[in-house]
């Protein structure tokens, strides 16, 4: 496995170093009720290299001036990019042709738009041919918010604003997943999001009581919406969590519970952007020696859990140096 790319590592604002995909069609609806036309939307994501950080945002065609449109409301939030990056265009094969044409190094289109942001210093590249491996950083991200958006969607067309914020919403939840612990300190229980570098702490959606379990059709259009957020909260974070939580043969001892460790608890009752985080201060082991239940303690109580509830925070990584 070759060596991260210098955007990934080196420190930098967010955003800086960007990725850019599509995702959809989605079908939108002019108005809400009856003679409203539907037309296609699409889903733009774009993935800060160094922090993790997303943006999500709607287009409503494959057109230079569509993306343009959808640049400038990015950048007028996050800043300009130094670097933009994208797959080559010969490597969308599921997209349309549209797609392929405006995200080709050689067409006119993508010599427009290269021209056009070269003017405020950004430089987009291009990931090589056949390569998606290359751009795993936003190929994942929009894989996922892709599949699990369309699963609570559904058959309903939404309009343009209602689409905008289920998206917004979504982005939250997504910049709101711990990354890491902050500090060692037992009774620290603060960990790291994309949301700490974009506003200083992590990102929330509005609290309200939950609707998931109501029938649609005993909701207001609004209350849908929320029901969506749910939802996909419910199926994204319970992939975000196998993910953290490597998965491998049982034949080595690997990711064992530490004292002092913080941890993910694995609960869906918890609401959107809301995660349960613990300190472990007791491991209770079997007959073989094996860990297998911890005591974990929250900011609010002590819990007693199997450590196939618990997903390990990376640790934050001390300079002997300095405690010499």
């Amino acid at each position: 496995m070759g060596q991260l790319p210098p955007a990934r590592v080196n420190q930098s604002r967010p955003f800086l170093h960007s990725g850019v995909d599509y995702a959809g069609p989605f079908q939108l609806r002019t108005m809400r009720g009856r003679g409203g036309k539907l037309y296609k939307g699409y889903l733009i994501i774009f993935i800060c290299l160094s922090t993790s950080a997303g943006h999500l945002d709607v287009v409503t065609d494959y057109t230079t001036d569509g993306f343009l449109a959808a640049y400038k409301r990015f950048t007028g939030r996050r800043g300009i990019c130094e670097c933009l990056y994208s797959d080559c265009g010969t490597n969308l094969i599921g997209a349309d042709r549209e797609l392929r044409a405006l995200f080709n190094k050689s067409s006119n289109e993508w010599k427009h738009l290269a021209n056009i942001l070269s003017n405020d210093g950004t430089n987009w590249k291009f990931n090589p041919p056949s390569a998606p491996h290359f751009g795993g950083k936003w190929e994942g991200n929009i894989r996922i918010v892709k599949s699990h958006l369309k699963k609570i969607i559904g058959f309903t067309t939404l309009t343009y604003e209602e689409f905008v914020t289920v998206l917004v919403q979504i982005e939250a939840v997504m910049n709101s997943r711990p990354l890491c612990a902050v500090s060692n300190d037992p009774l620290n229980y603060d960990v790291l999001t994309p949301g700490h570098f974009l506003i200083g702490s992590s990102l929330a959606v509005v609290s309200e009581p939950s609707l998931l379990d109501l029938k649609t059709s005993r909701l207001s259009r609004w209350q849908h919406l929320r029901q969506m957020i749910e939802s996909f909260w419910k199926h994204w974070s319970v992939y975000y969590l196998q993910s953290i939580q490597n998965a491998s043969k049982w034949f080595e001892a690997k990711n064992i519970p530490q004292l002092g460790r913080l941890v993910l608890i694995k609960d869906e009752r918890l609401p959107p952007s809301k995660w349960a985080i613990a300190r472990i201060t007791e491991m209770h082991s079997g007959p073989d020696g094996r860990i297998r239940v911890v005591t974990l303690r929250t900011p609010t109580t002590t819990l007693t859990r199997p450590i196939t509830k618990i997903c390990l925070l990376p640790e934050v990584e001390t300079d002997d140096s300095d405690t010499q």
